[in-house]
């Protein structure tokens, strides 16, 4: 693989973990506020002992559910991401004349 396309890679391998990282900062907000919102329905379900109580409790559980699987992807997607930067840097340094 050629210096610049190496360079080019690494330039859109960069920008990408800038994208990711700045999701993953809107996720990890939006998921804390659903977790508060599945245990204060949890909490209002044992209070009042209602099917519809329930219901509340079980729905704001599976979104603080998918948020937090959305998290684990970017989690995962991040990690990838520094580990084809380490790759690219390693395939940098051993092209360098």
């Amino acid at each position: 693989m050629g210096r610049n396309l190496i360079e080019r890679r690494l330039r859109d391998v960069s920008e990408r973990m800038k994208q990711v990282g700045r999701e993953l900062s809107v996720v990890e907000e939006q998921l804390a506020q659903l977790v508060d919102d599945a245990d204060d329905a949890r909490i209002r379900a044992l209070v009042s002992e209602t099917p519809l109580a329930g219901q509340d409790h079980h729905e704001a559980q599976r979104h603080a559910d998918a948020m937090q699987r959305h998290r684990d992807a970017l989690v995962a997607e991040l990690a990838e991401l520094d580990h084809t930067q380490n790759d690219l840097l390693d395939r940098l340094v051993a092209s360098a004349p």
